[in-house]
């Protein structure tokens, strides 16, 4: 009984010093995001992407009047008549030019905007959030999403470390370092607080620990697990006869 609180304990303070070491955050990384009212978004210089989904307004072309697609992986959206048009790379208001252009060569529009492009779903752009939350995994992103959204459309599970959440900025070059900013969950709900409630953008990253606790039952779940595994598959087999 001794020895095995002894490999518990280890175990627990092996966890907390890795917890403590695994955190890297720097407070002045939040100057690198932008707070919700410090941006308008003007969804018409959004960049279209493949699985965007967007809806054609033409009411002079029944054929593409209201008409609904997801733009392909190579990039494309096809239509009646007009056949496929490359969609990813462009705003809105360059496809609408794109297929108005096209459609001429078949029917007669009138106005200064006959054809309407709208994105009707995102969902080429993503954050995740990862850790002690029961929705677990990537986000489409909006262009309009905090942290906070973020976090209550997650929801922190019960051994989730509110005081330690960490909001990641990841970088594709390796000699820049990630920016990464601490959030104090209760703080931001409980207080008001939301000087750290910023927008996430594309492949932002927040992630919520579990507690020092609750990582250290983690810990020796994993490790307990496969030895009750192991004596699991011994019980089971049968000794030859």
């Amino acid at each position: 009984m001794a020895k095995k609180q002894i490999v518990l304990s280890l175990l627990m303070v092996l966890y907390a010093v890795l917890v403590v070491g695994c955190f890297s955050s720097q407070p002045q990384d939040i100057q690198y995001f932008t707070k919700p009212d410090q941006v308008v978004v003007n969804f018409d210089k959004y960049v279209l992407k493949p699985a965007d989904e967007i809806e054609i307004h033409c009411l002079n072309v029944p054929e593409l009047n209201l008409q609904k697609q997801r733009i392909r992986p190579d990039g494309k959206v096809s239509f009646e008549g007009i056949g496929p048009v490359e969609a990813a790379g462009k705003t809105p208001e360059e496809l609408a030019a794109n297929l108005h252009e096209k459609a001429l060569l078949l029917y007669s529009l009138t106005g200064d905007h006959p054809i309407d492009v709208r994105v009707d779903v995102f969902k080429s752009a993503y954050y995740y959030v990862l850790g002690q939350v029961y929705f677990e995994g990537p986000k489409v992103c909006t262009g309009r999403d905090t942290v906070l959204t973020a976090l209550t459309s997650a929801r922190l599970n019960t051994i989730a470390w509110k005081d330690k959440i960490q909001v990641i900025r990841p970088s594709s070059d390796p000699n820049i370092r990630p920016k990464i900013f601490e959030v104090k969950y209760d703080k931001m709900v409980a207080h008001g607080d939301m000087s750290k409630n910023v927008l996430l953008q594309e492949g932002d990253i927040v992630f919520v620990p579990p507690t020092v606790l609750g990582g250290a039952g983690l810990v020796i779940g994993e490790f307990f697990n496969p030895i009750g595994r192991a004596f699991s598959a011994v019980s089971v087999v049968q000794p030859a006869q």
